[in-house]
C-alpha cells in the first residue's frame, strides 16, 4: 500500500490502533531506542497523554506490538493446521515457506524480534521474555509437528529446521545469501527428507 493509502487506511481507526500502526511502523525503520514516545505520538496524529492513556509505559507499547507481530506468526502455524490437518510435513513446509515468503521485506527492515533482543540487552524486560515465549512456543510445536511426522529425532529434526528458519532471516536482512527463499525451502524439504521414517 502506498503512504497516501495507508495514511487514509490509519486515520480512521481508533486512537489505541493508530498508535500501534505508528508504533509498528517507527520501530520497524528506526528502532525501538531510536524512537520516541513524541514521534509514535505525532505519527498517529494524537497527543503523548493520549498515548500514556492506552499505553502506561512504552516498554508496554512495545510489548504489546511485539504481541501481535508474534501473533502472526501463531497465527500462520493455525491456519497451515487447519488446511493440512493430517500432514505434519506439509505444516512444516507451509511454515517455511511462510518464512521464505516474508524474506524480502526482511532484508529492508530486518526481523523485528532480531531488531528487538538486540536492543532489549536486560533479559528480563516484559518484551524480551515474550520474545522468548514465543520462540520456545514456536519450537515446541515444529517438534509435535516433527513427532507426529515419524522423524526419528523430532527435537533434533526441529532445532534443525529452527536453526535454518532464523538463519535465513538473517542472512535475508545482512544480504550475505542471495535468493534465500528458494533455498530455505529447498534445505527443510531436505531435512525432511533425511529424517524421513
Amino acid at each position: 500500500m502506498d503512504r497516501a493509502g495507508r495514511q487514509s487506511r490509519v486515520a480512521t481507526l481508533p486512537p489505541r490502533e493508530r498508535i500501534l500502526d505508528a508504533a509498528e511502523e517507527l520501530f520497524s525503520r528506526e528502532g525501538i531506542r531510536a524512537v520516541g514516545v513524541q514521534a509514535i505520538a505525532d505519527r498517529a496524529a494524537t497527543t503523548k497523554m493520549a498515548l500514556y492513556r492506552h499505553f502506561a509505559t512504552k516498554d508496554a507499547l512495545v510489548e504489546e506490538w511485539l504481541r501481535i507481530v508474534a501473533a502472526d506468526y501463531t497465527a500462520a502455524f493455525d491456519r497451515l493446521e487447519t488446511a493440512h490437518p493430517d500432514d505434519p510435513r506439509a505444516q512444516i513446509l507451509g511454515i517455511a515457506r511462510f518464512i521464505a515468503d516474508g524474506l524480502p521485506g526482511i532484508s529492508h527492515r530486518g526481523c523485528p524480534f532480531i531488531n528487538s533482543l538486540a536492543e532489549l540487552p536486560d533479559r528480563t524486560h516484559p518484551a524480551r521474555r515474550l520474545i522468548e515465549a514465543h520462540k520456545a512456543g514456536q519450537l515446541r510445536r515444529l517438534t509435535d509437528l516433527c513427532t507426529r511426522g515419524g522423524l526419528p529425532d523430532p527435537p533434533e529434526a526441529a532445532a534443525e529446521i529452527t536453526f535454518l528458519l532464523e538463519g535465513a532471516q538473517v542472512s535475508a536482512q545482512n544480504g550475505s545469501i542471495e535468493p534465500a527463499g528458494g533455498r530455505l525451502l529447498r534445505i527443510v524439504e531436505a531435512v525432511l527428507d533425511r529424517s524421513a521414517p
